[in-house]
This record gives structure tokens, sequence and C-alpha cells, in this order.
């Protein structure tokens, strides 16, 4: 496995399980999980900047993703698919470091590892959907950002 998709492996199992466990913390489970399978500094991070770069925004990305998605309703979706979806997202929406392409192919080999055997063509598809409203979605996401940190006039 590359290295950042390491990292993305780890971001995609702490997000999972705080998911579905709701009282287990974040920074918490990624202390243990880098203790189960450490990773060098640089991926640590980046692991860390996926985690605390989705967490806040789980509800918009799942708003949005919703909107631009409809026929994929969230609540049918698995928790691992919903959680690569919010990762790969997250990347080219908001961090948006990642090309959109690897995003998605990232997304797409994390299903493969995780997900059922329809999963990578279920992300894919889904990806593919909101690649289309990218700008319209990182404007709406920057715009809640802002207004949560109060910079907005």
């Amino acid at each position: 496995m590359k290295p950042r998709t390491r990292a993305r492996s780890m971001a995609l199992q702490v997000l999972y399980e705080t998911d579905i466990a709701n009282n287990h913390l974040p920074g918490d489970v990624l202390r243990m999980r880098l203790e189960e399978a450490p990773l060098a500094d640089d991926l640590a991070e980046f692991a860390r900047q996926i985690i605390f770069g989705v967490l806040p925004l789980t509800q918009d990305l799942d708003q949005l993703i919703a909107k631009y998605a409809p026929e994929w309703p969230l609540d049918q979706i698995a928790a691992i698919d919903r959680n690569i979806l919010r990762i790969a997202f997250w990347e080219f929406a908001v961090y948006r470091e990642t090309p959109v392409k690897v995003a998605i192919n990232e997304a797409v080999e994390l299903a493969k590892l995780y997900g059922s055997d329809s999963a990578p063509r279920f992300i894919n598809g889904v990806l593919g959907t909101l690649v289309d409203h990218e700008h319209e979605i990182n404007q709406i996401i920057q715009n809640r950002i802002a207004h949560e940190a109060g910079l907005e006039s």
C-alpha cells in the first residue's frame, strides 16, 4: 500500500470507529491506531489533517452529498462507504491539495480494501456526480467555515 494510502486508511479507520461508536474520541482512537501501526510523522500528520478536517464538517459534507447525489440516500449508505465519501469529498472540495482524480482513485482503492464488492463502483459513481459541482460545493463549504469562524459579514 502506498504511504499516503496508508495514511488515508488510518484516517478512515478512525472516522469509521468514531462514527459507529459515539463515545470513542478521535484523538484517542488515532493514538491507538498509531501505536498498532506507526506511520512516519508526515503521514501521521496527513491522517490527522483528514480526521480533524472531516469531523467538524461531517454534517455539511453529508448534506452536500445528499443534495448533489440524491439517488444515494445517506441513511442507506454503509458507514464505511459514507466515511470514504467524506474523506474524498473533503480532500477535493475543502483541502484542495489533492487532485480530484487522485482523491477519487484513492477512495476507490479504500472501497476495494474495506467495502463490499459493489462499493468501488458505488464510490466512483457518487464522487463522479459530486465532481460536477466541485466549485459550487467549495463555495458553500468555505462560506460555512467562514461563518463558523465569525468571519462572514
